[in-house]
């Protein structure tokens, strides 16, 4: 290379992202991206590393497939490599994974993507899910102090199913009746003064006490403060479970009273919709996985794609969530 090109040539190392200098960093090393995500994915599961079948752990090397180390059982003779069993197992293009999971923390569409890695799109929408389907469950096991509770309604929406059960409408439509119905999806979203959130689809139509038993119940300390807008359920629920509520009437106005507001969960209501607009409908078989999408980059735990794909396989940050 003359001196003039190679001056050229570095003087576009200042545009490349993290990811890309971490990929040319591995090819100078004599690594291609293929080895490095290889290696890392081996490394995650290889404290835990099992038979999926009978889950014993006497097993030996059992050659090599597509770049991956296979082991064979001792106990019952199944072959599996790190990858069987998980979200990951069967996917293609190894190289491009910690690609894809910084269009994930980078909030990319399935099609801007699929563009950025030359795939198709139908390859990253499947990648989307696979990569949440694990890493959404990185959740807090329990709330404490004062917890607030609200709920949103989004419209309930089939998109991609083969047997719709009603007719079909353009994307982004509004639902035929007025009001709370059948036509919107609950969303419950429970957040203590700490930031840690945990949310629940309940359903078609207007929370219910039993819902609140069925979702709330379990994540909640006996000595939490549950502040909650002025629905008629969540009163109900917090007498029958002996916790201590109080209620800020919003429809008067009332949006504090001393320590008492939703202002925290209201507000996380408002990034999370405005984050899912620019989706144009979400189908509701798969709000949970946008949701814990959607916690992962508000909690940003998960903040490099190294441990999102780390996630991915149930290998978490250390920092344990309580």
């Amino acid at each position: 290379m003359q001196p003039a090109e190679w001056i050229r040539f570095i003087a576009q190392f200042a545009q490349l992202n993290r990811r890309q200098r971490q990929a040319g960093i591995a090819l100078l090393c004599g690594n291609g991206p293929h080895d490095v995500t290889v290696t890392l994915l081996e490394n995650a599961t290889q404290a835990r590393l099992g038979c999926p079948a009978c889950q014993s752990c006497h097993l030996h090397r059992h050659g090599h497939a597509h770049g991956l180390q296979r082991y064979r059982c001792v106990s019952c003779g199944r072959t599996f490599n790190a990858l069987t069993g998980t979200p990951l197992a069967h996917l293609r293009h190894k190289s491009l994974w910690l690609d894809y999971a910084d269009c994930l923390l980078d909030s990319r569409s399935v099609r801007q993507a699929a563009q950025q890695l030359g795939l198709h799109r139908n390859t990253t929408f499947r990648w989307r899910h696979r990569f949440l389907s694990v890493a959404k469950t990185d959740r807090p096991h329990c709330l404490h102090g004062i917890a607030e509770a609200d709920e949103l309604y989004v419209l309930e929406s089939e998109k991609g199913s083969r047997q719709m059960t009603r007719p079909a409408r353009r994307r982004g439509g509004h639902a035929h009746q007025r009001g709370i119905s059948n036509e919107q999806v609950c969303i419950l979203v429970a957040r203590d003064r700490t930031g840690q959130t945990l949310d629940f689809v309940t359903g078609k139509g207007a929370l219910t006490k039993a819902q609140l038993h069925h979702s709330l119940l379990p994540v909640i300390d006996k000595d939490v403060l549950l502040v909650t807008d002025g629905h008629a359920a969540y009163l109900a629920f917090a007498r029958e479970a002996g916790i201590s509520h109080q209620a800020v009437n919003l429809r008067a106005g009332i949006r504090v009273r001393g320590a008492a507001h939703v202002q925290n969960v209201n507000a996380y209501h408002s990034r999370l919709r405005a984050w899912l607009r620019p989706f144009h409908g979400v189908a509701t078989r798969y709000l949970p996985n946008y949701l814990g999408w959607r916690w992962i980059l508000d909690a940003r735990r998960i903040r490099s794609s190294e441990t999102l794909l780390k996630a991915t396989l149930g290998a978490f940050p250390h920092l344990t969530v309580t």
